[in-house]
């Protein structure tokens, strides 16, 4: 228990920083005579809505990616930052309240944790240096992976789990190496729910006890890649404000209000969006990479 307490004043203290260093960055390109900060109505809305539905298992990259790219509220080469940035406090609440009342190993989920946070911070590190037609399809991957999943989970083919609350050593060891990699790919914008729902399955735990692993590690990788993002400035900041206040209050109410849901007709619309937007990032990536190499040759 005193380990879970530490795990979480860690959560409430990275929080805390991104905060800081959120405001300070905000102040600074205010001074400047930058973009005005109070999100809009309708920011305020994705947000909420995306988080709301995030809760109950439809992650929030990919609707909100979706929506920013059909209403052109922000440059796509923007968007990874802005994604966790802005969800980065909805995700924190979400994983403070899973940690509290979910049972599960927590020196393993310490580890995991911070194997994921490891490999956030080297995965936002790479990501915000990355070109516009680089972004483009890297998050047209990640979003046609993201799809796939879905579908899976849809048609019943995700595994149902076992009953253990600790994995074995040998099944330990692979979970680590699983959890570095998606950490990395949180910053693409592909969530770590389904997959890592999927492989901790697979290695006999309950999938109850993977939601504080998947919370808390997501929530870590995004309040620690999140101040890497505002500090390379590579995002949109009045989006990014829209989400995180729109966000919290959408996480309130599904954990509070709603037990169940009936989402099989509103999972499969999500996932015909989701693969259409991932293609048109594809396709728009790759016709930025076409440019690029026109323009080298010419050069």
């Amino acid at each position: 228990m005193t380990l879970v307490r530490i795990l979480l004043g860690a959560l409430a203290a990275a929080g805390l920083l991104l905060v800081v260093r959120w405001t300070i960055a905000t102040r600074r390109e205010a001074a400047r005579g930058g973009q005005h900060t109070a999100p809009t109505a309708l920011e305020l809305l994705i947000g909420f809505v995306t988080s709301f539905f995030d809760t109950l298992g439809i992650g929030s990259f990919a609707t909100t990616t979706t929506v920013f790219r059909l209403f052109r509220l922000v440059p796509d080469e923007l968007i990874p930052g802005t994604l966790i940035v802005g969800h980065a406090l909805s995700v924190l609440t979400q994983a403070l309240l899973f940690i509290s009342v979910v049972r599960v190993d927590p020196w393993q989920m310490t580890m995991l944790i911070v194997v994921c946070v490891t490999g956030g911070w080297i995965g936002a590190g790479v990501v915000s240096s990355l070109s516009r037609g680089a972004v483009q399809l890297g998050m047209g991957c990640a979003l046609l992976v993201a799809s796939a999943f879905m579908m899976l989970g849809m048609l019943g083919q995700l595994p149902a789990g076992g009953t253990a609350l600790a994995f074995t050593p040998r099944g330990f060891a692979l979970a680590l190496v699983v959890n570095f990699v998606l950490g990395a790919l949180l910053t693409l914008g592909i969530g770590n729910y389904a997959p890592s729902l999927i492989v901790f399955s697979l290695l006999g735990m309950d999938p109850r006890a993977a939601f504080p692993i998947m919370m808390g590690s997501g929530a870590f990788v995004a309040m620690i890649a999140g101040v890497r993002f505002v500090g390379a400035g590579r995002l949109h900041g009045r989006a990014a404000l829209g989400l995180s206040a729109g966000g919290i209050p959408g996480v309130v109410v599904a954990v509070w209000l709603v037990e169940s849901l009936p989402l099989g007709a509103l999972r499969w619309l999500v996932l015909v969006v989701v693969a259409y937007t991932s293609v048109t990032l594809l396709r728009a990536g790759i016709r930025s990479a076409d440019m690029a190499g026109d323009q080298s040759r010419v050069a």
